[in-house]
């Protein structure tokens, strides 16, 4: 059996699950603190709401690849390469977002949560039901990331899935030994190294998307000839341009270590010109964007002190 494909969809799931579990542990410290525990059951409800809610997502983005590639239909081997080139496009806009974003508002996530359930605090009436809407739209942002990328990846087949439960449940695991357990960890230090992971992981994804689109193209003419013009590229494929290697018989993808290089730095073993363009693109803009914030940020002058939560991201827990 096949692992492989379970490994991209772990790390992002495990890296998703532990910052939401960070904003329900803040939500549920805070809940302590200004004596509000009676709420705890309004912020389990809102984990179990955004899960499902996330679930439901996948599930509908699955049934639409599933319906187009059953479809009995001309433009069927065209439109479904076109909705995973989509749905690769999305993941990897919110999962580079999320990077960057993570990184420069870490320092301010425990406040920027406080100040959201101070609010929730403030309506009487339903603080109940604001309290359950906060937890289920932390939830849900981060499950609708996921969601994106197991579709992307749903060429992997089931074991996406499978890589996606075991890492919710590790989440949980960590958030129970975090809030519960009293258990240390460095948890700066444990995103850093789970963000470059995702950073390379996200960079393959590139090449599966330009994959994904060059197929739609080749379908397309092999379809209706009067898109022939729409191949410029020699050879083999349409829009990738010429083929800079074939390691198929050295180095097969499908085939350890190919397949361990494939899932965690999108390795192939045919690549193409705009494959690798796009590859070094974006390592050396988000990458590097990322790297400076994660690893190299200063603080200006002007900018005030980092929050506790920064402390607390930035000492061994």
């Amino acid at each position: 059996m096949d692992f492989s494909a379970a490994l991209p969809t772990f790390v992002i799931t495990l890296r998703e699950g532990v910052e939401a579990a960070l904003v329900v542990g803040i939500v549920l410290a805070y809940l302590r603190k200004a004596d509000q525990e009676r709420l705890n059951s309004w912020v389990f409800a809102g984990v179990g709401m955004g899960i499902a809610a996330s679930v439901i997502v996948g599930l509908l983005f699955t049934g639409l690849v599933l319906a187009v590639e059953s479809a009995d239909q001309q433009y069927a081997p065209i439109v479904k390469p076109l909705l995973e080139g989509f749905f690769g496009l999305w993941a990897i806009a919110l999962l580079s977002w999320m990077l960057i974003w993570m990184t420069r508002q870490s320092g301010s996530l425990k406040g920027e949560v406080e100040k959201s359930v101070t609010k929730a605090l403030q309506k009487t009436d339903r603080a109940g039901w604001a309290v359950f809407g906060l937890t289920t739209i932390a939830i849900v942002q981060e499950g609708f990331e996921v969601a994106l990328f197991i579709n992307a990846q749903f060429q992997q087949g089931w074991m996406a899935l499978l890589g996606a439960i075991a890492g919710l449940l590790a989440a949980v695991a960590i958030g129970v030994m975090l809030f519960n357990l009293g258990v240390k960890i460095n948890l700066r230090r444990f995103f850093q190294i789970l963000g470059v992971m995702l950073l390379l992981i996200v960079a393959g994804l590139i090449i599966s998307v330009l994959r994904h689109l060059d197929a739609a193209v080749v379908n397309l003419v092999q379809v209706n000839s009067q898109f022939a013009p729409l191949c410029f590229s020699p050879g083999s494929s349409c829009i990738l341009g010429p083929q800079i290697w074939d390691a198929s018989q050295a180095l097969p993808d499908r085939q350890f270590p190919g397949v361990i290089l494939k899932a965690f730095f999108g390795y192939t073993q045919k690549l193409y010109l705009a494959q690798a363009v796009g590859y070094v693109l974006f390592l050396s803009i988000i990458g590097s964007i990322y790297l400076k914030n994660a690893f190299g940020w200063k603080q200006s002058p002007g900018r005030s002190q980092p929050s506790q939560t920064s402390a607390r991201l930035n000492q061994t827990r």
